[in-house]
C-alpha cells in the first residue's frame, strides 16, 4: 500500500507565513505598476498556493517582456523598507479613500457586510483595500519572482471585462526560490494541457464552449480501457449499473435541496412547451406559473438513484445496495477557475450510491475507503484523508450528523489510517471522508469522496421494510472513487509525464519496417499482435530508422519493434523499451509473453 501521507501541523504554519509574504509581495508588485504605469486601476491581489497575483485594468498594455522592468521597480521599493500598516476606517471614509479609483474596490467594499470591519494596508506611499494579514516590512520581501502575464475576467465571469492579471511567487530564502523554480520548470513539463496536445489526447475547444473537453482517438482509448477497468472492478465489488438522463425537472432539484443550495452552478434549460405553458399562465395571471419550471442539466446523479430506490418495496434483506453510474455531470465554473482536465464544466463521475440499514453504514464506508485505496495503489498515488465535519449550512436533524460523523471517525480510527479533521467542510447534506490525492509535484487535488447521508432518504421519503416489520429509513452513502474521470486522466498524464503504464497506454508497441522491403513483415507482425490484443502500429514513413525511434520516443511508446533484414531471417525482433533503451532480440512468442505479463500485472513505472 502506497504511504497515506499524514498532515504536519509545521506545515500549515509555514503556509500561513508564506501566504502573509506573497500577499504583501503582490502589493508591492501592485505599487510598482502604479508607479510604471500611471492611471491603472486595481482590482484584486490575493496569494496563492505557489505564489500570488493581481489583476490590473491598465491603461495601455503589459506582457512578459514587462515583468523584468516591474522587478526592478519592486526591488527598489522594498528597499525603502517601511512597515505594512493596517488601518480600520469606516464605511463612509473608506468610500473617500477609493473614490478616486473605485471601480472595482467599490464592487470589493459593497460586498464587505455591515458590521464587519473594513480595512486598507498601507506601505509607504500605497495603500490597498486590504483584509489582510501582512508581514512587518517591504525589508522582507528579497526573494521574488515574476513570472507571467495573462488575461483574466473581473471576478471570474466572461460577462464583465478582461483585465491584467501578473503572477509572481515569492520566499523567505534564495535556495527555496532557486528550488520553486526548478519545481515550475518540471511542472511544465508535465502540465497535462501541454502533454494533451502533444501526445494529441484531448482538445478543448473555444467554438463549443469552455471547460467541455472532447477526447480525441487516443484519448478515447485511454478513458475506455480505465473505465471497463473501473467497471468491471465496481462489478466485482457486488455494485449494480444504472444509467440515467442528462437532464430533468427541477422538482427532483428541490426536493434534493440542490435548487437552494446549488442553483448559482446548474445549468437550467427550458422547453418549448415548457416557455409556452408559462407565458400563457404568466399572461392569464395565474399563480400557476411558478409551476411550470425549467429543466436542469444534472449536476450530479443523486436523486435519479433516489428515485430509481423508491420504485419498489425494498426489504432489510435487499439491504445494502450499490447502484453505480459513471454519468456525465454539468456544473457551472466561473471561466477563472478553469484548467485542462482537472477544472471542467462538463465530466464524467464514476459515482455510487449505497443504500443500507443504519448498522451497516459503517462496514459499507470501510469497503468504500478499501476501494479508493485500491485504486490510488494501483497507480502509485500518495495521498491525505480528511474527515470533513457539519457546515454552516447544512440541511438535517444536527445529532444525526453527530452520529453519521462518529460512525466515519470510528471507521478511520479502525482502519488505522492517519486522517485530519476539515472542521465544517462537509456536504450540506452529511459527513464525508475526502482523499487528496499528492501528484509528483507535491500538489493535492480532490480525488476520492464518501459522503454519509441521513437527509436525502427523509426527503425522498425513502424506506425499507425492516425485520419487525416496520418501515424504517436507509441510510445513504455517496461515493466516487476517481472523483472525476477527467480529473483523474489529467492527473495520471502528469504522474506519468504521458509515459503510461502498458495495460493503460494508447499505443503498446510501435513497429519500425527500416525500409520499404520491411513493410509486409511488420505489418504481420502488428496482425499477429492485435490478434493477440494488443494495440500496435506500424510506422510506414520513409524516414531513417534514428528519427523513426526518436519521433516515437517523443510519443512516448512503451515498446518499440525494429525490424531489417537480420530480423526477417531470424524471425527475432530487436526491442527498445521507453524505460530501459535496448533490451535485446525477441521472437514473437518470447514478445507476446512478455507484453501479457505487464498488462496482467499492470506495472507501473515512473521516470
Amino acid at each position: 500500500m502506497c504511504p497515506v501521507i499524514e498532515k504536519d501541523p509545521l506545515v500549515d504554519e509555514r503556509r500561513a507565513r508564506l501566504a502573509r509574504l506573497r500577499h504583501s509581495c503582490s502589493h508591492l508588485m501592485a505599487e510598482a505598476v502604479l508607479k510604471l504605469w500611471p492611471g491603472t486601476k486595481l482590482a484584486i491581489g490575493p496569494s496563492i498556493e505557489e505564489g500570488f497575483y493581481y489583476d490590473f485594468d491598465v491603461e495601455g498594455t503589459i506582457t512578459d517582456e514587462d515583468l523584468p522592468r516591474i522587478e526592478d521597480k519592486m526591488r527598489e521599493l522594498a528597499a525603502s523598507g517601511v512597515q505594512f500598516e493596517r488601518v480600520e476606517v469606516g464605511r463612509d471614509e473608506a468610500k473617500k479613500m477609493i473614490a478616486d479609483d473605485g471601480t472595482y474596490k467599490a464592487e470589493l467594499l459593497d460586498a464587505i457586510p455591515d458590521g464587519e470591519s473594513i480595512s486598507f494596508y498601507r506601505s509607504g506611499d500605497f495603500t490597498d483595500l486590504c483584509a489582510g494579514p501582512h508581514i512587518e516590512s517591504t525589508s522582507e520581501l528579497r526573494h521574488f519572482k515574476l513570472l507571467s502575464v495573462s488575461g483574466a475576467y473581473w471576478r471570474g465571469d466572461e460577462r464583465n471585462k478582461m483585465l491584467t492579471r501578473i503572477y509572481g511567487t515569492c520566499f523567505d530564502t534564495r535556495g527555496e526560490l532557486k528550488q520553486h523554480m526548478k519545481y515550475l520548470a518540471e511542472a511544465e513539463r508535465r502540465d497535462h494541457r501541454k502533454l494533451g496536445r502533444e501526445l494529441d489526447l484531448f482538445g478543448i475547444y473555444p467554438d463549443l464552449g469552455p471547460g467541455l473537453p472532447v477526447y480525441h482517438p487516443k484519448g478515447a482509448v485511454m478513458m475506455k480501457i480505465l473505465q471497463d477497468y473501473m467497471w468491471e472492478e465496481h462489478e466485482r465489488r457486488g455494485y449494480i449499473p444504472l444509467m440515467t438522463p442528462h437532464i430533468m425537472r427541477t422538482e427532483a432539484w428541490e426536493t434534493s435541496g440542490h435548487m437552494s443550495n446549488y442553483r448559482d452552478n446548474m445549468f437550467m434549460v427550458t422547453s418549448l412547451d415548457e416557455t409556452e405553458r408559462m407565458e400563457k399562465a404568466r399572461a392569464e395571471g395565474r399563480k400557476e406559473a411558478k409551476d411550470f419550471g425549467s429543466y436542469g442539466l444534472k449536476p450530479m446523479n443523486c436523486p435519479m438513484h433516489l428515485l430509481v430506490y423508491k420504485n419498489g418495496i425494498r426489504s432489510y434483506r435487499d439491504l445494502p445496495i450499490r447502484m453505480f453510474e459513471f454519468g456525465t455531470v454539468y456544473r457551472y465554473e466561473r471561466g477563472g477557475v478553469l484548467h485542462g482536465l482537472l477544472r471542467v464544466r462538463g465530466f464524467t463521475q464514476d459515482d455510487a450510491h449505497i443504500f443500507c440499514t443504519p448498522e451497516q453504514f459503517g462496514e459499507e464506508s470501510r469497503k468504500v475507503l478499501e476501494f479508493c485505496f485500491d485504486v490510488y495503489d494501483l497507480f502509485g498515488f500518495e495521498y491525505t484523508v480528511g474527515l470533513k465535519t457539519m457546515p454552516d449550512k447544512a440541511i438535517g436533524d444536527p445529532d444525526v450528523w453527530e452520529m453519521a460523523t462518529e460512525g466515519l471517525h470510528q471507521e478511520l480510527k479502525n482502519m488505522g489510517i492517519p486522517f485530519h479533521i476539515g472542521e465544517k467542510d462537509g456536504a450540506f447534506y452529511g459527513p464525508k471522508v475526502d482523499i487528496d490525492v499528492r501528484d509528483s509535484l507535491g500538489r493535492e487535488w480532490q480525488g476520492s469522496t464518501v459522503q454519509v447521508d441521513f437527509n436525502l432518504p427523509e426527503r425522498f421519503d425513502l424506506n425499507y421494510i425492516a425485520q419487525d416489520g416496520s418501515r424504517q429509513r436507509p441510510v445513504m452513502v455517496h461515493r466516487a472513487i476517481l472523483g472525476s474521470f477527467e480529473r483523474f486522466f489529467g492527473l495520471m498524464i502528469e504522474e506519468f509525464a504521458g509515459a503510461f503504464p502498458l495495460w493503460i497506454a494508447p499505443v503498446q508497441v510501435m513497429v519500425l519496417p527500416i525500409g520499404e522491403a520491411h513493410r509486409d513483415f511488420a505489418r504481420s507482425l502488428r496482425d499477429k499482435l492485435v490478434a493477440a490484443g494488443f494495440r500496435v502500429g506500424v510506422d510506414e514513413s520513409d524516414e531513417k530508422l534514428g528519427k523513426k525511434i526518436r519521433t516515437h520516443k517523443i510519443q512516448k511508446i512503451p515498446y518499440l519493434a525494429v525490424i531489417g533484414d537480420k530480423e526477417m531471417d531470424s524471425g527475432d525482433y530487436a526491442i527498445n523499451s521507453y524505460f530501459e533503451g535496448d533490451i535485446g532480440k525477441m521472437n514473437e512468442s518470447a514478445l507476446t509473453e512478455m507484453l501479457a505479463d505487464e498488462v496482467k500485472a499492470k506495472t507501473v513505472r515512473k521516470r
